[in-house]
């Protein structure tokens, strides 16, 4: 992913994370996001003396803006769930869920990019380098989790995955419900192996587009529309075979969703209705604090 995308990610995932899950330890995490997000990037970039007050005051800002202008949507999508939960839902409205969250990343990228830009236009060869160094100890640490393993071990993995995602809304699943998502993942078409193959593209693709850009006399609109074409290959792979595999996850996550949802029973969409709005109310204490 490009930076503006990664940072996108990082920061909504935890605003997601904060709206589900009322828990002290969520909201500083929220809280001293713009810390933790120079620390992650830095880790990819290792930013110099000079770049690092620029970023921590561009991440400042971002912080900033996503509070008051990305929570309250975050707490919208929060009552749509409400609203939906306490009936049957089909993998469409689980998508449309899902579209919506990634929407609010995308408004976030396109924040963040001014800041991506000058970034990258500024980075020196030797940082593209510490950038590939990084991707190899991720893509290790992939393999060794997902890739070494036996295809029972990640099965096994996925689904406590998935119940401990699911548990966070429902409270704790029952066995019809255990049931249904071993019967879904069983299914699957996840595979490491490809998806692996996915990441190591994206990461070539930013390395290549980075090096276009790093120490070079380049306009910041050619920067821009060099970044912008990468996060286009990002969301929709140009290959037809990664495009049909992303897209095949997708879906299959919204049908997994819709049919884990539709066998739950009325205590537990009680749970769900009950949080759904207590999370819109920390979302609402988040976003008014100063």
């Amino acid at each position: 992913m490009t930076f503006a995308s990664r940072l996108a990610r990082i920061i909504g995932l935890l605003g997601l994370a904060a709206a589900l899950a009322a828990c002290s330890a969520i909201k500083l995490g929220y809280n001293t996001l713009d810390d933790v997000a120079y620390w992650w990037l830095d880790s990819y970039v290792d930013f110099s003396d000079e770049q690092s007050p620029r970023a921590r005051e561009d991440l400042r800002r971002l912080h900033q803006w996503h509070r008051f202008n990305e929570l309250p949507h975050f707490a919208s999508l929060l009552q749509g769930m409400e609203q939906i939960a306490p009936g049957n839902i089909t993998p469409d409205q689980a998508c449309a869920v899902f579209n919506r969250f990634r929407e609010r990343l995308d408004a976030l990228a396109v924040r963040a990019e001014p800041a991506v830009v000058t970034l990258a236009t500024g980075l020196a060869p030797e940082q593209v380098v510490h950038l590939e160094r990084k991707y190899e100890k991720n893509n290790a640490n992939f393999r060794k989790d997902w890739i070494l393993p036996t295809p029972a071990a990640q099965a096994e993995k996925r689904f406590e995955q998935f119940v401990e995602r699911s548990e966070m809304v429902y409270g704790k699943l029952e066995e019809p419900q255990r049931a249904v998502l071993r019967r879904e993942l069983q299914h699957s078409v996840f595979d490491p192996k490809n998806i692996l193959g996915e990441r190591q593209r994206r990461q070539r693709d930013l390395v290549q587009t980075l090096r276009k850009i790093a120490g070079t006399p380049i306009s910041l609109s050619e920067a821009r529309a060099l970044l912008r074409g990468y996060l286009d290959r990002v969301r929709d792979p140009p290959e037809r075979a990664a495009h049909a595999y992303q897209h095949a996850l997708i879906s299959e996550g919204c049908a997994t969703v819709a049919a884990l949802h539709n066998s739950t029973n009325a205590a537990q969409r009680d749970s769900a209705v009950r949080r759904l709005r207590a999370y819109q109310r920390d979302l609402q204490e988040l976003a008014a604090q100063q």
